[in-house]
């Protein structure tokens, strides 16, 4: 039988059963003995033994092979071997001490619906649900597109002036001579100077005339006769 179909058979089989926290690991990367390990808790030995009768008949009834059970006379832990599959059934003490799951669980396979694919059921629940469409959050929505937002131009009143036009820099030849204008600090340094060399020009003047105007001194000299 394949793996898939057992396994949805065992689980099945402990679920009618309301078998307790059912666990599936995948062991083919630990042994070759067999490919799939199932741990599930029953409250009471009576619920462990129908445990293990509902997953021996459930895989019979299927054409599958049932090798052998163990641990029914106590009820406390019960083995189903089915060959590519063991089914472990155990008490909640039990479970807890001998932690099965921290040695095969290495790859846990997920239960639910997928578990029931092969079923009626499983079909069902994986058709898609018809939505009715007198729901408005049951109706086909058109994306939103973006919407762009423009800014309204501005109007332009009747008083507003016409903004200046900028005058271009013109644009001065290579090797041109340019004119610079003397700076206003410049020229008010050399005017200074002239009126200070003005003023200081009739002074000068003055002091020459006053010069030129004190009498010479005359040198009189003796000539001698020649008769003295």
């Amino acid at each position: 039988m394949d793996i898939k179909k057992l396994q949805t058979l065992v689980v099945d089989a402990l679920e009618d059963v309301k078998g307790q926290e059912i666990v599936l690991f995948d062991t083919t990367h630990l042994t070759s003995l067999f490919d799939r390990i199932a741990v599930v808790s029953g409250t009471s030995n009576r619920q462990t033994k129908a445990l293990a009768a509902s997953v021996r008949d459930k895989v019979k009834e299927a054409g599958g092979d049932v090798i052998g059970m163990e641990g029914e006379d106590t009820g406390e832990w019960v083995l189903v071997d089915l060959g590519d599959m063991i089914v472990h059934i155990m008490q909640p003490a039990i479970r807890q001490y001998y932690r099965l799951e921290e040695i095969w669980g290495d790859k846990p396979l997920k239960l639910g619906a997928a578990k029931r694919k092969s079923t009626a059921e499983g079909l069902e629940a994986a058709a898609p649900k018809s939505k009715s469409k007198h729901l408005a959050a049951n109706q086909e929505q058109e994306d939103a597109k973006p919407v762009r937002e423009r800014k309204p131009a501005a109007k332009k009143s009747a008083d507003a002036k016409p903004a200046a036009k900028k005058t271009a820099a013109k644009k001065i030849p290579t090797g041109a001579t340019v004119k610079v204008a003397v700076s206003k600090t410049a020229a008010a340094d050399a005017k200074a100077a002239k009126a200070a060399k003005a003023a200081a020009a009739p002074k000068r003047a003055t002091k020459a005339a006053a010069e030129g105007a004190a009498p010479a001194k005359k040198v009189i000299r003796r000539i001698k006769k020649a008769d003295e």
